[in-house]
């Protein structure tokens, strides 16, 4: 299947469709319990006021923007969330590769898009799931013990990229499209993180890192880095 035909091209992500339908329905019944109960209407006013701003906010975290790269891809690695860089630091990766790596981390506030994509182009060595903590995303811990899913990614060039999807105090679901032996490129989504979360990019040593800390991220559209 051809790159531009395996983007999802939505506006509101599928992952909010059922959340969304459930919240309006709530929203109506309930402030129509409240117009017709009382003769004052000022509860109706302010349930009303109150209801339109929380439902805006749900529609505002699953909202989707439709993002292509549409520069030269070939080593390159682009941010896989929207966010802010709280991480960019040498560790010791022991869950994959078992050596040190360049970690990048991108924390995701609850006013971030949350789709995740791909952040480099290649084939999907494997996937996985590990269930954890719901520690707050920007805390060092939360990569190690919170709940997590793991992809790693290896690049035409035979470099391998780990990605990891990591809950947060409020995040309870992580979702990962990601499937082992599949062709992956950037500007395709890799999954999506519900209500505030964190995503973890390990890169080989000696990559050239574009990115500092505290500095905001686009999803699919920042440049993190260059592989060798």
């Amino acid at each position: 299947m051809g790159r531009l035909k395996k983007l999802k091209k939505i506006r509101l992500h599928r992952e909010g469709t059922h959340i969304l339908v459930a919240g309006l329905l709530f929203f109506l019944a309930i402030n129509s319990l409240v117009y017709f109960c009382f003769d004052c209407k000022l509860p109706f006013y302010l349930l009303a006021l109150v209801s339109t701003f929380v439902y805006g906010l749900m529609v505002n975290f699953f909202r989707c923007p439709i993002r292509i790269f549409g520069e030269e891809t070939e080593k390159i690695v682009v941010a896989p969330a929207d966010g802010k860089i709280v991480v960019v630091e040498e560790v010791e990766e022991n869950e994959y590769f078992h050596d040190r790596r360049i970690m990048v981390s991108i924390f995701m506030s609850v006013v971030n898009v949350h789709a995740n994509w791909y952040p480099v182009d290649g084939t999907v060595k494997k996937v996985g799931h590990q269930d954890g903590k719901f520690m707050k995303a920007w805390l060092p811990k939360a990569s190690t013990d919170n709940e997590r899913s793991l992809v790693v990614i290896e690049t035409p060039e035979g470099v391998e990229v780990l990605v990891r999807q990591i809950a947060g105090a409020m995040a309870r679901r992580i979702v990962t499209y990601a499937e082992a032996g599949e062709e992956c490129y950037i500007d395709e989504h890799m999954g999506f993180i519900k209500f505030g979360s964190r995503v973890d990019v390990y890169l080989p040593l000696g990559t050239e890192i574009f990115v500092k800390m505290g500095q905001l991220t686009t999803g699919n559209q920042t440049v993190l880095a260059k592989l060798k």
